[in-house]
C-alpha cells in the first residue's frame, strides 16, 4: 500500500524513475480496486465510483508507467508498443544513474562515484 500512495503523492511526475517494485505493487492495487468498483458495475449498483476512479488514477498510473521505462534507460513513449513494453516493465533496472535520474534502488552509488573521482567534475 505504500507504494500505491507514493505513486498517488507523485500525480503528475513524469521526470526520474521508478523501481520494479514500485510499479508493481501500484499496479496490483489498482488492478484489485478496479476489480472491486467493476463488480460494483456489473452489480449495477453504481457507475460513478468507477468513472471517478479511473478519472483520478489515470495521470498517475501513466506517470509511473513511464518513470518505469526511465528506469530500464528507454523513452516514456516504448509504453505504446504492445508486449515489448511489458518486456521492459519486468526488466531490472540501470544500476547506477543513467539519462533519466539517479538509481532509485540505491541512490548513494553516484554519492559513492562523486566521491571516488574527487577531479570529475559535477
Amino acid at each position: 500500500m505504500k507504494w500505491y500512495l507514493k505513486v498517488l503523492k507523485n500525480y503528475a511526475v513524469f521526470e526520474g524513475r521508478a523501481r520494479r517494485k514500485e510499479y508493481w505493487n501500484f499496479i496490483l492495487v489498482h488492478i484489485l480496486i478496479i476489480l472491486f468498483l467493476e463488480w460494483l458495475l456489473l452489480a449495477r449498483i453504481s457507475a460513478v465510483p468507477y468513472v471517478i476512479y479511473f478519472l483520478a488514477t489515470f495521470i498517475p498510473t501513466i506517470g509511473v508507467t513511464i518513470r518505469r521505462l526511465h528506469d530500464v534507460n528507454k523513452s516514456g513513449w516504448f509504453m505504446w508498443i504492445p508486449l515489448y513494453n511489458l518486456i521492459l516493465y519486468c526488466t531490472k533496472g540501470t544500476t547506477g544513474p543513467n539519462d533519466y535520474g539517479p538509481d532509485p534502488k540505491n541512490p548513494e552509488f553516484e554519492e559513492f562515484l562523486n566521491e571516488a573521482q574527487p577531479g570529475l567534475p559535477q
